[in-house]
Formats: structure tokens, C-alpha cells, sequence
């Protein structure tokens, strides 16, 4: 993907401030100098922005695709809105997605949407444990259809596990090695530490520039 589209991503996500700065909790329990909310992409205008980053990341990918899947939750507003986006750039895929719980009446089952088949690919926003992609890549393999890749917004680039066991790999790493499919991203932890590090960079989001620093040199994968 281009350098381009990775910068104005990330210029975009902090100024609709899903990417936020100061002190989080992850679910590894670290403590992180930013956070990633997808969740907050919760407007007609931003959600119609970064579907189109999702979709131009995936055509340029080279990936090849017949569908996309969204696991619920967040996956299921992402898929659907990069489909809308592919239409729009010419290419209309079907796309399908999860209930959490199977519905036992009317249609019934878990999958809502198209039927599962070709060679499909997983939109999701992140990966932290790779529970959602391991659920996603079972229900599409039963369905006799192909995972593809897993396309998420961002990769935080570090390493898996908790502190006392940490695997020398990412989670996206894990998960491509586990399914032997690649994880495309529209963006990730470098790009995110070169905008902060730009000589054009703003100076309330430059300060952060060390901390975020500090943070990829300790839990950084290979």
C-alpha cells in the first residue's frame, strides 16, 4: 500500500480521534501511550471515509477475493461499508456476516447475508487474541468456502501474549502463520510513530512521539 495512503489514514483516525493518546489499559493488560477505538467511527462521514481506506488497502493488496466476512461486532458495520466503498469503485462483491447467538427462527443459523463460498476475506478492525479471525476462518472452511486474508485498520506491531510469556511474534504474525493467509493494514505502529515523528508533525501530537517510541522498543515484534 502506499505510503500516501498510509499517512493520510492515520492523519485521519487521530483527527476523528479514534486514534487517541495518554495512558490505556490493553488487553494484555500494558499499559499504552495510545488507543485504537474503531467503534468511534460512528458517523455517516466517517464511516464512509475509512470503508474507502479499508477498500482501496484491499485492491491494491493484489489480494484475490469473491466476498467479504464482518465477525460481529464491529466487523459486521466494517464489511458492510467496504462493500459499499468496492461498488463504488467498481467492484460489487457480496458480503455476509455473524450472529453471536443462532437464531432459531425465520432463517435461522448464524450467517446473515450471502452464502459463504469462493475465496473470502475477513474485515475486522484489529487483532488483540485472534479469537474473532479463528471463529471467522471455522465458519467459512465448514461453509467449503476459502479464507483469503484478514483485512484490519491497524496493526499495533507487537508482541503477543502477556509480559511473562511473550511469543517473539505479533498477533497478526501468529494469525498468518496459524491460517497461512496474509492480515493486510491499512496502517500500523511504524506509520503511526512517523507521523508523530514528522518535522510537519503537530506539536501537541509530537510530544507523544517518545512515549509511543518507548513502547514499540519494548513490546515490538520481529
Amino acid at each position: 500500500m502506499s505510503a500516501n495512503l498510509k499517512q493520510e489514514f492515520i492523519q485521519f483516525a487521530v483527527g476523528a480521534q479514534v486514534i487517541r493518546f495518554g495512558e490505556f489499559i490493553t488487553k494484555a493488560g500494558r499499559t499504552s501511550p495510545y488507543f485504537f477505538n474503531a467503534g468511534l467511527f460512528n458517523d455517516g462521514a466517517n464511516l464512509g471515509k475509512i470503508a474507502n481506506y479499508y477498500a482501496q488497502t484491499l485492491l491494491e493488496s493484489g489480494v484475490e477475493f469473491d466476498m467479504l466476512f464482518g465477525p460481529a461486532y464491529k466487523g459486521i458495520t466494517l464489511a458492510s461499508a467496504t462493500a459499499v466503498a468496492l461498488a463504488n469503485k467498481g467492484r460489487n462483491v457480496p458480503f455476509a456476516y455473524n450472529r453471536k447467538e443462532a437464531k432459531d427462527h425465520g432463517e435461522g443459523g448464524t450467517i446473515v447475508g450471502a452464502k459463504l463460498q469462493g475465496k473470502i476475506v475477513i474485515v475486522d478492525d484489529v487483532i488483540s487474541a485472534g479469537t474473532s479471525v479463528r471463529e471467522s476462518v471455522e465458519l467459512i472452511r465448514a461453509a467449503g468456502a476459502m479464507p483469503a486474508a484478514v483485512l484490519i485498520a491497524l496493526d499495533r506491531m507487537e508482541r503477543a501474549g502477556k509480559d511473562d510469556e511473550l511469543s517473539p511474534h505479533s498477533a497478526v504474525q501468529e494469525v498468518s502463520r496459524l491460517y497461512g493467509i496474509p492480515v493486510i493494514a491499512i496502517a500500523n505502529l511504524n506509520d503511526l510513530f512517523e507521523c508523530l515523528s514528522s518535522a510537519n508533525a503537530d506539536a501537541s501530537l509530537a510530544q507523544f512521539k517518545d512515549a509511543v517510541g518507548a513502547y514499540r522498543q519494548k513490546y515490538g515484534a520481529i
